[in-house]
Parts: structure tokens; C-alpha cells; sequence
């Protein structure tokens, strides 16, 4: 079946669920659930009852699909994402964001967690994506070109937009939110990188790194869907001063910026 005909079909059964003309899409990511309060839901569907939608099978990510009104706006929320190392294929982790863009969404908003070589980021607080580099082995672009999802040679000189930008550090000005800016790193994983490869990811011009986002972001370039992200810095990687991972330490720093989070993301709704 091609890619088109399962946009088709899940776009179809989430019509007939009732999410009818969102507005704006929203990705959250690990450990990143507090917008989920602020929405008033119409429908809540498990990713696993969706045609065509992969299971989410990481334990700390939700695998819900979520319609409802934020802040006087129809919106669709992806509550928990797929990511390249659970298996998947790059057109099947970006399948829900060409499904929300069938279903009307003019606006992409996604968030992720991620880990900070540039020192001068210290975890806990917010940082909005400026740009990328993509280091994943492949993208969801690469195969047979469908020139109704968008166009062969998508420009990728300004992937995050700037009026969105603009409106997110006046938001953050606003509240005394801490709101950096910089450059992500996209790998596989699913393991986390070492001290070298932190080293090396600094000299190239990256400021943290993650391990997802950059293929949802190609795909709403492909498709002209205005984007944006805003990433939480849950660990410091500073190769001079590394410690082992720890899971609780990450989802504590990610609880602790999710509320500023929130705020950003369901301000920014009120004007789009």
C-alpha cells in the first residue's frame, strides 16, 4: 500500500472519531505531559487503534492521539512519538504528521528531550531550535517522490520558522521564562554517545543532541507546514565532567521544565 493511500485511510478513521479542522499539531515528547492539562479533550486514541499507526513501544512515552480545544483552538497532540532505534521506518515515525497536516493543521509544535554539550546550557531549562544536523542514517525523504505530499528537492534553509521563533521568545520575555537558542543534533541512539563523540558534536556546531524530531521536521518542510520546537535540556554532557547516565535524574530535569514548557507552547496557541 503506498504512503498516500495509508494517510488516506488513518485520516479517514480519525474523521469518523470526530477530529474534525485542527488548527495546530503538537508532538510532546519524553517525559513531557503537562499541555496535556491544559486541553480540553474531545477524543483520546490509542495509537494502537489508529490504521497505520505504529505502537509506541517505549515505557516512558504515552501512545495517544489526542483531540481537543486548547486556549480556544482545535488541536491534535501526539502524547508520546516514535523514535528510528524502536525499529521503525522513517516514513512510518512521520506518518502522523502527514496525517494531522490531511486533517487540516496549519502550524506543527513539537517538543523533545535532550542532552547539552554546550556548557553554557545547564539542564532544567528551555531551549528553541534554530536549525539541525541531521546524523541518523537516512531520512523519510529518500525513496519515490509523491508530488501531492510535496515537492522532490524540499529547500531546507530555514526549517524552523521564524515568525513562530519570534512569537515564542516574545512569549518567553513575557513570563521570565529562560528560552536559549541553538543548534540539534539528531542520532539514532538508542544508546547516548561518548565523551569523543560529545567532543566531536561541539566542534561540528551543535549545541545538544537527541535522538528524534529532525524526521518530523523534514517532512513538514516537504509538506510547507510551518514549524516549530522547543527542546528541553534534561542532561549535561560535558565530556570534561561525564556521569552515567540516569534515567530518574532526566525525567526530573524534563518535570521541572515542563511547566515553563506548557506555558509557551498554550500561549503560543492563543495567537496562531
Amino acid at each position: 500500500m503506498s504512503i498516500l493511500q495509508q494517510i488516506n485511510e488513518s485520516t479517514a478513521f480519525l474523521k469518523e472519531k470526530g477530529f474534525e479542522s485542527p488548527e495546530v499539531g503538537i508532538i510532546l515528547g519524553t517525559g513531557l505531559g503537562k499541555l496535556i492539562d491544559k486541553i480540553f479533550i474531545d477524543v483520546d486514541i490509542p495509537y494502537e487503534d489508529i490504521p497505520h499507526f505504529p505502537l509506541a513501544t517505549v515505557d516512558f512515552h504515552s501512545g495517544n492521539l489526542i483531540y481537543g480545544t486548547l486556549n480556544g483552538k482545535k488541536i491534535v497532540a501526539m502524547h508520546g512519538r516514535y523514535h528510528f532505534y524502536e525499529g521503525y521506518s522513517y516514513q512510518q515515525i512521520t506518518l502522523p504528521v502527514r496525517v494531522m497536516k490531511k486533517l487540516g493543521i496549519k502550524y506543527l509544535l513539537i517538543s523533545n528531550a535532550s542532552g547539552a554539550m554546550n556548557t553554557d546550557l545547564k539542564k532544567g531549562t528551555l531551549m528553541l531550535l534554530v536549525d539541525h544536523i541531521n546524523l541518523m542514517p537516512g531520512n523519510p525523504l529518500i525513496g519515490m517522490n509523491n508530488d501531492e505530499l510535496g515537492p522532490r528537492f524540499p529547500d531546507m534553509s530555514q526549517p524552523y520558522s521564524s515568525v513562530l521563533n519570534e512569537k515564542l521568545e516574545k512569549i518567553a520575555n513575557e513570563h521570565d521564562i529562560i528560552l536559549h537558542k541553538g543548534v540539534y543534533a539528531a542520532l539514532p541512539g538508542p544508546m547516548l554517545e561518548t565523551k569523543a563523540e560529545y567532543r566531536y558534536l561541539r566542534i561540528i556546531g551543535a549545541d545538544v543532541v537527541g535522538m528524534s524530531t529532525v524526521p518530523e521536521v523534514i517532512v513538514a518542510n516537504h509538506m510547507g507546514l510551518p514549524c516549530a520546537v522547543i527542546s528541553v535540556i534534561t542532561d549535561e554532557c560535558d565530556p570534561d565532567n561525564l556521569a552515567p547516565l540516569n534515567l530518574s535524574d532526566i525525567f526530573e530535569s524534563a518535570a521541572k521544565a515542563d511547566v515553563d514548557l506548557s506555558r509557551l507552547i498554550s500561549s503560543l496557541v492563543i495567537g496562531l
